[in-house]
């Protein structure tokens, strides 16, 4: 069996005879399923690092099925201070489903890194809504789905002045009088587009922008 180091953050676990545990966790590499033996021991010495909310150091043993043994886990941060808010605990919850049912079919690295920039702003204090709607960019950009931000419908580029509309069945913008997409909603999705969380976080006058934002997030995820 090889034996790996990596970095994981649990999306789901399940009880495995009387005392183990199946985790299927996120790490740099992609999805893993991993068996726990003896996490539900009172005294396990791997129960702690293979909680919900928990970024943990691993070390896996792996043979040549889908299931991997986990051999230890040291936290490295435990993401508590989420618990203590409803609505963001919710839509962890959201996300963790999210990642756990897409990497399935699409096994990408990148989704690690969402997820855990996802949960450290979060955890920072950062506004709900801005978090949400990076995640869900970012999230569809990953299974290859983003918005056009470059061209309208005719394939002319997006203007400053003008007001659009997104089609949803033809996943464009369209010039429209009565659209409530703006330049600076535009602007803010590119920003979201290409950049980190903490990048993002630090763009002034979001606020007036996140509802539109999110709405338009929320699309392109296919949610």
């Amino acid at each position: 069996m090889n034996s790996i180091r990596t970095q994981s953050l649990v999306l789901k676990r399940t009880n495995y005879g009387e005392a183990d545990r199946i985790v299927q966790v996120i790490t740099p590499e992609g999805k893993k399923s991993l068996m726990v033996k003896g996490a539900r021991r009172e005294k396990s010495k791997l129960a702690s690092g293979v909680e919900l909310l928990t970024f943990s150091d691993i070390t896996v043993h792996e043979g040549r099925g889908e299931l991997g043994v986990l051999t230890s886990a040291r936290i490295v941060k435990f993401y508590g201070k989420i618990l203590q808010d409803h609505d963001s605990l919710k839509f962890v919850y959201e996300a963790l489903k999210l990642v756990a049912r897409s990497s399935e079919h699409v096994d990408s690295p990148e989704f690690f890194m969402v997820l855990n920039s996802t949960l450290e702003a979060l955890e920072s204090g950062a506004d709900l809504d801005l978090v949400r709607t990076w995640f869900y960019i970012r999230y569809a950009r990953v299974l290859g789905d983003e918005l056009n931000l470059a061209t309208d419908a005719d394939g002319h580029k997006l203007e400053l002045g003008a007001s659009y509309a997104y089609d949803i069945e033809d996943q464009v913008f369209r010039q429209s009088e009565c659209g409530d997409v703006m330049a600076d909603h535009i602007k803010l999705l590119r920003v979201m587009t290409h950049n980190d969380i903490k990048t993002v976080r630090k763009v002034s006058g979001t606020e007036p922008l996140l509802s539109v934002c999110l709405h338009l997030a929320r699309i392109v995820a296919k949610l």
